[in-house]
């Protein structure tokens, strides 16, 4: 869409602000109600749903369209909200959302928009809050939420909990917003669903994970009769550098490494792949478990860690 010249007409900005989308409201208020019509009957204009349209024959919708209809159709003093949000917002992956989520006041009556929008359009979930402060509300085009508010709400209502952890992380290593500020957002909402998940990851992003998960792991094997590791065992690799190991049973040639949630950048990810082929080469039996399955599938890691004891020699 062009950029309007500074004669423009205030349905042209309009049209350029909310890419195509607006209300029948904001075109009744620069056309006559029939010009609306004639349009729409035309099919110059389309109407999506219930009050709102699109200034475009059939077609496709663009992403921010998307946006655009979600927020009009929403109603008035309604924001782009959760994952749907942190896109706008630039974060990058490769989650998917089944409908927009947008906020809307308590008060209002929230509309019933999961079935009444078009096919080639994602359903809207229009959720009530009784508040939504300032310090995490944007202006945008549209409004929505800021980056740390969308964050921690996509990471609540994400399908696992492996999504949310994988959303936060992503939005810090992004450098979209910082464990700070979304520590902040979690102030303000005591009764957040996963908030212990999300203090964790934010733990794990800010540099604690490898510290916690090893205790985590040594205590793991205690109590499952398995022998204990070297923690942070130091070792020179084939180059000559020296390495620190999380996790080292010298007498069984075991290394384990823990990954916290920075283990999720691809550029630490590359640099690892290549330190564990050196090990394997070195002739070193490795195993890679994240900091989340230490602390939430024991019986798993358990498991793998005594199938590969054994393998190596050790008996209980």
């Amino acid at each position: 869409m062009r950029v309007p010249g500074d004669d423009a007409s205030g349905l042209e900005w309009t049209l350029f602000t909310q890419c195509g989308v607006l209300t029948w409201a904001q075109a009744v208020a620069e056309l006559t109600p029939g010009k609306v019509r004639h349009l729409l009957a035309s099919g110059r204009w389309q109407r999506v749903c219930r009050g709102v349209l699109r200034a475009a024959p059939d077609g496709p919708f663009s992403q921010d369209q998307q946006w655009w209809v979600a927020v009009l159709a929403a109603g008035e003093g309604a924001v782009l909200a959760g994952l749907a949000s942190a896109r706008a917002g630039g974060l990058r992956g490769t989650w998917r959302y089944e409908a927009v989520d947008v906020l809307v006041p308590h008060q209002r009556r929230a509309p019933d928009l999961l079935r009444r929008l078009p096919l080639g359009l994602p359903a809207v979930r229009v959720r009530r809050v009784r508040q939504l402060p300032a310090a995490d509300h944007q202006r945008g085009r549209p409004d929505r939420t800021t980056m740390a508010r969308s964050l921690v709400d996509a990471a609540r209502w994400a399908r696992t909990d492996e999504e949310a952890q994988e959303i936060v992380a992503a939005g810090c290593q992004q450098r979209r917003a910082t464990p700070a500020e979304i520590g902040a957002v979690l102030e303000r909402m005591p009764r957040a669903r996963r908030r212990g998940l999300i203090r964790e990851t934010l733990r794990d992003v800010a540099g604690g994970a490898e510290a916690l998960s090893e205790i985590d792991l040594v205590r793991l094997c205690r109590r499952h009769g398995l022998p204990a590791p070297d923690g942070q065992a130091r070792r020179r690799d084939a180059d000559g550098r020296q390495r620190y190991l999380d996790a080292y049973w010298p007498r069984w040639r075991l290394h384990v490494e823990v990954d916290g949630a920075h283990h999720m950048d691809v550029r630490h990810w590359a640099a690892d792949l290549r330190r564990q082929n050196r090990v394997w080469i070195e002739g070193d039996r490795i195993l890679r478990f994240t900091a989340f399955d230490v602390r939430h599938r024991p019986d798993e890691v358990v498991a793998q860690l005594r199938a590969a004891l054994t393998a190596a020699g050790w008996r209980p």
